[in-house]
């Protein structure tokens, strides 16, 4: 596990710290500047951000989106192979929603200390995934509420 706290932002958090500059992410994103927490991600979590910033709907412009791809590639790091140990005989929630799945995977195999969030199907299995030991799943503002790593 790695010596620095990580956290695993959902990609609605990640438009809200890289795009949107939300101020209830603001001491997050500190943390992550100061080098107290580490923001992890994955391959599909990064391909389904760069997506997102694409929607007509944001109505971003090609610099807008140029510039928060940067940001999340210079504050979020994305893990491959030997970092995403699945770790022991656990059996993660279904999420309702097949498309957040794959941040439950990330949390779990990267060791996070929690799986960062405001969608209500994730944050629904919060308890669950406490009381199994492996980490919490909070919304973005109440990361301070963990600081190590699972269980």
């Amino acid at each position: 596990m790695s010596p620095t706290p990580r956290f695993v932002p959902d990609t609605n958090v990640c438009l809200d710290l890289f795009v949107f500059g939300d101020a209830q992410c603001a001491s997050l994103l500190a943390a992550v500047h100061a080098g107290q927490i580490e923001l992890v991600t994955r391959q599909d979590c990064r391909a389904e951000w760069q997506a997102v910033l694409a929607y007509p709907q944001l109505k971003l412009s090609r610099d807008k989106r140029v510039r928060a791809m940067q940001a999340f590639d210079a504050r979020v790091r994305c893990l491959h192979g030997p970092d995403l140990a699945m770790r022991g005989e656990v059996v993660l929630p279904r999420c309702s929603d097949r498309d957040d799945q794959k941040f439950l995977e990330l949390a779990h195999a990267s060791g996070a200390a929690a799986l960062l969030t405001r969608d209500d199907a994730l944050l629904r299995l919060a308890r669950r995934t406490r009381r199994e030991g492996l980490f919490a799943i909070l919304p973005p503002a109440a990361w301070q509420e963990v600081k190590s790593g699972p269980g």
